[in-house]
């Protein structure tokens, strides 16, 4: 990990970008890292839309951390930002644009496509994301993972034994393949589903819920579009990191 630029917010939150080899993130700490004992992680996933974009959206979901005690940091998507494209989910969603204008059904062949290839890619850059992050002084455990493709997030709570609990938002396709994942799943669950997100799959997103094997989880629904996430359920979800990792 190499830190490029930093700077200290007007709230007193360090912000850090760094690059994990090709791989840009941005890490935010609270107060003042060196002076206080090391802070516990949340990893902040965002969706495929690059970090340059939703960078107002990331630094505000920041800020609310650190004024809870929290250490987060994000990495860009696979073919998301300044990365290289990936022809084959470029492909699956021109097929995905096709198939919604036209009215019919997702096939699951384009679901496939499009979100399989995204998850063999980004959680093993999670993971190496981890390693780094947990290697610095200021920051320590427990960790937890916050994100928009809940298929990432679903993969990295069976493969990565370090993180302790998960926000999910349920507010991207799901290939048939994860509903098996999820029933690995036992940590500690708050997921988050929008029930007029025109672009979700309402029932699977349902069913995926009731595939997870964690003995606590929690499903927050709330009526609204996809970008309508009301303030008080992402009140709900830092309260749900803060039982869990403090």
């Amino acid at each position: 990990m190499q830190f490029t630029s930093e700077q200290r917010l007007d709230d007193a939150v360090l912000e850090r970008e760094f690059t994990l080899g090709e791989i840009p993130g941005i890490l935010w700490t609270p107060g003042s890292a060196s002076a206080s004992a090391p802070a516990p992680l949340i990893l902040l996933s965002p969706p495929p839309l690059g970090l340059r974009k939703m960078y107002p959206r990331l630094l505000a979901r920041a800020r609310h951390s650190a004024a809870d005690g929290f250490a987060t940091a994000t990495i860009e998507l696979p073919g998301s930002g300044d990365r290289p494209r990936l022809p084959a989910a470029e492909q699956a969603v021109a097929d995905l644009r096709r198939a919604m204008e036209a009215g019919g059904p997702v096939s699951d062949e384009i679901i496939d496509a499009l979100i399989l290839p995204l998850v063999d890619k980004a959680v093993p850059e999670w993971q190496a994301a981890l390693d780094a992050l947990l290697s610095l002084p200021e920051i320590g455990g427990p960790v937890g993972y916050s994100g928009g493709v809940i298929s990432i997030g679903t993969r990295l709570a069976v493969v990565e034994p370090r993180i302790s609990a998960a926000v999910l938002f349920a507010g991207s396709f799901v290939p048939r393949a994860m509903f098996e994942e999820a029933r690995q799943v036992t940590i500690p669950l708050h997921v988050l589903l929008q029930w007029d997100d025109e672009g979700n799959d309402r029932q699977a997103a349902l069913d995926l819920f009731d595939a997870f094997g964690s003995q606590e989880k929690t499903l927050h629904a709330n009526m609204g579009g996809h970008t309508g996430v009301p303030q008080f359920a992402g009140d709900a979800a830092a309260q749900f990191f803060t039982r869990h990792l403090k």
